[in-house]
């Protein structure tokens, strides 16, 4: 009976997590070892999973060398597009939630506009 009790518990645990998971549609920067910074819809469990993708481009102004743009591009757009990428947790430095008033959210808000 015990035993019948926590397999219940221990599957509602694991039901629950996935609810979470698959709720939170917020966009989440994940920053790897060879600079490359995606912007995403992060899944953390059971993998790393980036979904509705951009890789953020950082470029140089052409009319102030002092200051840099930044591009965000698609990669429904490239040539390999995948509809997700999994990511090896072991090239990750961070990943973290971005703030939805941040400038990168303000200009994924307007391209989804489009």
């Amino acid at each position: 009976m015990i035993a019948v009790i926590v397999i219940l518990v221990a599957v509602a645990v694991v039901l629950g997590v996935f609810k979470m998971n698959k709720e939170k549609e917020d966009y989440s920067i994940v920053y790897f070892s060879t600079g490359e910074v995606y912007i995403g819809k992060l899944t953390t469990f059971p993998d790393l999973r980036l979904k509705d993708g951009y890789i953020l481009q950082v470029t140089q102004d052409p009319e102030d060398e002092t200051k840099n743009n930044f591009q965000l591009q698609p990669i429904s757009d490239a040539l390999w597009a995948p509809k997700s990428l999994r990511l090896v947790k072991d090239n990750v430095i961070f990943y973290g939630p971005l703030m939805s008033d941040s400038v990168i959210a303000e200009t994924l808000a307007e391209q989804i506009k489009e």
